[in-house]
């Protein structure tokens, strides 16, 4: 991981934010909203390094790098990518599901559950789901599926991004040279988050499939039969 970091993202980011300066932070956020992964926790810093440095020159305004700018075009570029998966939910995700679900152990009725779920609670998850690494790269696409109402989503993955983009560029301008440390440091929660969701996938699937040996199990435990 920290090979593909040192040679191949810092790399992307630095002829991206020297060549086209905050449009680059903007873009760089909205391919990491569109469920590509690229991670915010090195987009974000890294403009944040920037703006610590007085002799870095934003090109596109000939002049120092402005924190809130930063933060500003950082959320618009999230909102933009998340805009993306949502329509890729929307449009293609539901159909997908409902002609192929069967084959992902994903029931129709379990689709209608998704839509009032995204109904009921899908500003929280909307807002909650931005400040979370991992997992808000990916969740505007169930919002979609679901067709969570528009203003909403926007609204409320907007909110979510705005904090997160200010935490990450003034942690990125606190450590300076160091920015990268900061990646390193939120790398466990990545690891910690994605075991968590492979296990709940896994154990989904065993529990779709009817939990195979566990049955087994508690019937080679049950006592015999009376003769």
């Amino acid at each position: 991981m920290l090979a593909f970091i040192d040679e191949i993202v810092i790399p992307f980011l630095n002829g991206l934010y020297g060549a086209v300066g905050y449009l680059g932070v903007g873009v760089a956020m909205a391919i990491e909203s569109a469920m590509v992964p690229l991670p915010s926790e090195l987009i974000l810093p890294y403009a944040g390094f920037l703006v610590s440095d007085l002799g870095a020159i934003e090109p596109l305004t000939g002049g120092p790098w402005s924190f809130w700018i930063v933060v500003v075009v950082a959320t618009i570029g999230n909102t933009i990518g998340s805009l993306v998966a949502y329509a890729i939910g929307a449009w293609g995700g539901r159909p997908f599901l409902e002609r192929w679900g069967r084959y992902l152990l994903i029931r129709p009725h379990e689709i209608e559950l998704a839509d009032r779920f995204f109904e009921k609670y899908g500003p929280a998850t909307a807002f909650f789901s931005r400040l979370l690494p991992v997992v808000r790269t990916f969740i505007s696409f169930p919002a979609g599926v679901a067709r969570m109402p528009l203003g909403k989503f926007i609204f409320y993955s907007t909110a979510g991004a705005f904090p997160w983009s200010i935490l990450l560029v003034f942690a990125g301008q606190q450590l300076g040279e160091n920015w990268v440390d900061i990646r390193h440091a939120l790398q466990p929660f990545d690891l910690a988050i994605a075991i968590a969701v492979a296990a709940a996938v896994l154990l989904f699937i065993w529990w779709r499939l009817g939990m195979p040996g566990w049955r087994r199990g508690a019937t080679s435990d049950d006592p015999p039969a009376a003769s």
